[in-house]
């Protein structure tokens, strides 16, 4: 009898493992690092081929952590980094290119030429749920497509080249790559392509056409918890593929956000609040972007309000690497709080112009409020608390569009480790943030998925009993205190404006 539920988590900077037993406890796990191609100014990209090497490596490398074979697990889910685009030869199973990654700005002159046929930012919104924006997948195969030979656009007219986000070019060399690999994205990364209908749940022919991408090369849109096939590669042979959700919505689903009015925000390399908005959706009006929080099997989609950041635990990194403020990450908790305060430095990280609620690409960085007095430690402080003013921000935008606030935000992802920054969270926003026990939230929701499709876990319920809280912070910040921090914020965001 299997015991367990494998997950492999591809984030933007690593591949993950972690193998869960019933009650959602991690008894294995693996992780490998993999590299960010910058070969321009605004060009981000990965190797698939890194990529996929790295899952079937952690795949192994978790299993055995667990002291486990094939015969132990009874499924595999997939969470992927969504929008990164990948397009290959089905034929030969090489890629044609590197990847794009999520935060590359290199398709802006498609959007612009787009947003000029009629509607600006917004002509697709109203079906996609989303703006125009470089964010997202389907400008990206665009741009491939325009940038290669037209034999390249010969093949994929003919569906002999195929496009993926991350997860299809996964569950493709899982499932046996050229030997009949399943060609498939689930309803919620379709969703962050711009080219899915969110009413119907299917490629919308019309928008295809205007961004010149060619319908024959789009993986079949599936749920996100049912068995699309067997393991045919790496160490499991036999094993179903039976979950895929895109990250965010897999951390949402890994936080027990199953009920409207739920909503949970993941401090990765960006960060991604979402919020339940159950079988309503949810049009925003306030730079939100209206996504699939995930459909099980033949039941009906449930939709969420999103708010993306783009930088916040990257912002770390920055002051590591480029800055050498830091020696290593966990290093800037410390300094920033041998300071009681940023000093009135604010810390603007529009690197690649701002996300939500903003979506304003013309931005850049910005470090104001300086004097004399302040230190490194104060850049630190200044630093962590982006995070929570960016969130602040969403937040507020997410309130207005749906006219309730929340009465408590779930968080996990790297950065909730840091005590001072989620301590500053609450007090900023006024409500508690509650951080689980189980903070791998992203593969938790891929496990889920997938052994939900297998019967594994029964229904929802067993997976709410699962949910237990690890550590609550209290707001303590004076109201007074808490506006004027924020308008600060947004003083400094106007600051960061019309740059480029």
């Amino acid at each position: 009898m299997t015991q367990y539920v494998a997950a492999l988590d591809q984030g933007t900077t690593s591949t993950r493992c972690q193998v869960f037993d019933a009650e959602a406890r991690v008894v294995g796990a693996a992780q490998r690092v993999h590299r960010q191609l910058l070969p321009r100014p605004g060009w981000v990209e990965l190797d698939p081929v890194e990529i996929w090497t790295a899952a079937t490596d952690v795949l192994a490398g978790a299993v055995s952590d667990a002291g486990l074979t094939a015969a132990d697990i009874a499924a595999v889910g997939v969470a992927n980094q969504r929008e990164t685009t990948v397009v290959w030869d089905r034929r030969t199973g090489e890629p044609v290119a590197n990847a794009i990654g999520w935060q590359d700005t290199r398709t802006r002159a498609i959007c612009d030429r787009l947003s000029a046929l009629g509607g600006g930012a917004d002509r697709y919104r109203d079906r996609v749920g989303l703006p125009l924006a470089t964010y997202f997948a389907g400008p990206k195969l665009s741009w491939v497509l325009d940038h290669a030979d037209a034999r390249v656009r010969g093949q994929a007219e003919s569906g002999d080249l195929v496009f993926g986000t991350v997860d299809s070019w996964l569950v493709w060399n899982l499932t046996g790559g050229t030997c009949g690999g399943v060609h498939i994205t689930d309803v919620t990364n379709a969703s962050r392509t711009m080219l899915m209908d969110l009413a119907t749940l299917s490629w919308a022919p019309d928008i295809c056409a205007e961004m010149g991408v060619p319908t024959p090369m789009l993986p079949a849109i599936a749920s996100s918890s049912e068995v699309y096939g067997e393991c045919r590669a790496g160490c499991l042979p036999g094993v179903p593929v039976a979950g895929i959700l895109g990250d965010q919505q897999a951390a949402l689903f890994g936080q027990g956000c199953f009920d409207p009015g739920t909503a949970k925000n993941t401090y990765g390399t960006g960060s991604f609040l979402l919020l339940n908005t159950g079988s309503r959706r949810v049009g925003s009006r306030h730079g939100l972007l209206t996504t699939v929080g995930h459909r099980l099997g033949g039941s009906p989609p449930t939709y969420a309000l999103e708010g993306s950041v783009a930088v916040t635990g990257a912002l770390v990194q920055w002051l590591r690497d480029n800055l050498g403020l830091i020696g290593s990450a966990a290093e800037v908790e410390p300094l920033a709080a041998s300071v009681v305060d940023s000093g009135g430095v604010y810390l603007v990280p529009a690197f690649a112009g701002l996300f939500a609620p903003y979506w304003r690409p013309d931005a850049r960085g910005a470090l104001v409020g300086l004097t004399g007095f302040a230190t490194r430690a104060h850049v630190a402080r200044a630093a962590l608390e982006a995070t929570a003013f960016q969130t602040r921000d969403v937040l507020a935008a997410m309130e207005a569009d749906v006219g309730v606030g929340l009465t408590e935000l779930r968080v996990d992802g790297g950065m909730v480790v840091n005590d001072l920054l989620m301590q500053f969270q609450a007090d900023l926003l006024g409500i508690p943030v509650v951080r689980p026990e189980t903070t791998e939230t992203t593969a938790l929701g891929a496990a889920y998925a997938a052994g939900l499709a297998t019967g594994y876990w029964p229904d929802l319920g067993a997976l709410r009993a699962n949910w237990r809280e690890g550590r609550r912070w209290e707001p303590r910040m004076p109201q007074a205190e808490r506006d004027e921090r924020y308008a600060t914020w947004q003083r400094a965001v106007e600051r960061s404006l019309d740059w480029v």
